[in-house]
């Protein structure tokens, strides 16, 4: 017999599938059996993904805080909030939650939440800031679109 655990991940696979075909709606439904079975952040952002795709930005980032409550090591929930903050032109607080994006100790994909903090402070003409973004994903994380950009960057300074 499956343990709610193990349902709740078929919900989400299935969710996940749905989502990429273009039935969000059948989605978020998948989403919403997954987290009333077994709630996890991951299950939580997949949900704020649903969201956002849809244009509902205001449940996204709540869906986000949830999934930050259930896990806060989870890196991803922190960058796609920020992400959907600057989808609502509130790019002030995307900062702060990219930045503890990058924080996050042992986040596989920081790389993305460095992109999204440049393009952040791009929105503000902090070109200097941008640059010292990109150069420290590079650094830091060896994301060669970090380093392309950076260069681009400083080409055009030039």
């Amino acid at each position: 017999m499956q343990t709610q655990a193990e349902i709740a991940r078929r919900f989400l696979e299935q969710a996940h599938r749905q989502q990429l075909s273009g039935a969000i709606e059948s989605a978020i439904n998948l989403y919403r059996a997954a987290l009333e079975m077994h709630p996890t952040a991951e299950a939580h952002k997949q949900l704020a993904s649903a969201y956002s795709q849809q244009g509902r930005y205001e449940e996204a980032v709540d869906q986000c805080m949830l999934a930050i409550e259930i896990d806060p090591e989870y890196g991803d929930a922190y960058n796609d909030l920020g992400v959907y903050l600057m989808a609502m032109d509130r790019y002030e607080a995307a900062i702060s939650w990219l930045e503890k994006a990058i924080a996050v100790p042992n986040y596989p994909n920081r790389a993305v939440a460095y992109m999204n903090l440049a393009r952040a402070y791009q929105h503000f003409g902090q070109t200097f800031k941008v640059a010292q973004v990109l150069r420290e994903a590079w650094e830091r994380e060896r994301h060669l679109p970090a380093l392309n950009a950076y260069q681009l960057l400083i080409g055009r300074l030039n």
